[in-house]
């Protein structure tokens, strides 16, 4: 057992601390059919580190729950630009 607990707690000791979670809301307001945020949700649903994706069309917005240590606001406004709708953060917790 000493042997085991020898060797785990260096690598426990240089392992990276895991990443938080992120939740950014975006407006974006070229979201206007029903279609859009279907298309808005999977092209930023195809980014690393995505945990989940919710647009509201009413609202013009999409909150995106992410790990920061795999993607960013930035991505995620990057993705749904390539996507033909132009995102704005306009909160992140």
């Amino acid at each position: 057992m000493r042997i085991a607990i020898a060797v785990l707690v260096p690598l426990l000791a240089t392992a990276p601390a895991a990443a938080g979670q992120h939740t950014a809301t975006f407006s974006v307001p070229d979201m206007t059919c029903p279609l859009c945020p279907a298309t808005v949700a999977t092209a930023i649903r195809h980014l690393d580190g995505i945990v989940s994706v919710s647009t509201d069309v009413d609202a013009r917005t999409a909150t995106v729950v992410f790990d920061n240590g795999k993607t960013s606001a930035t991505a995620i406004a990057e993705a749904s630009a390539n996507a033909g709708y132009a995102a704005a953060l306009v909160k992140e917790q």
